[in-house]
């Protein structure tokens, strides 16, 4: 979740300094900001989505298997876990492409 946060975070900063002009002290901020590659950090939230469904997954044909090492509340926490953050992913999704159809529909 982690990545997903600091993606949103950026695209906020990004937002902002668009909304307010290309100042100075704006560009120097990006500039000393960690420079991460977006389709990267894009890459990474969406492998941390796969990892966790994959692992509710596993638990749950763990319980249905019948390993008394795992219980019902730990099948149902990673579910939900997991489904609580592919939603996630899916409004960052959807952010993103507001975003860049609202770029595209802005006239130079």
């Amino acid at each position: 979740m982690n990545d997903i946060d600091l993606m949103v975070n950026q695209l906020r900063a990004v937002a902002a300094q668009a909304g307010a002009g290309t100042s100075v002290a704006a560009t120097n901020a990006a500039t000393q900001a960690p420079s991460q590659d977006f389709a990267a950090l894009l890459q990474s939230a969406v492998d941390e989505v796969n990892n966790t469904q994959q692992g509710a997954r596993q638990l749950t044909r763990q319980f249905e298997a019948g390993n008394a090492e795992v219980n019902l509340q730990d099948v149902v926490l990673s579910l939900q876990k997991a489904s609580l953050s592919f939603q996630t992913m899916v409004q960052v999704r959807n952010k993103l492409v507001s975003a860049y159809q609202e770029v595209m529909n802005m006239q130079v």
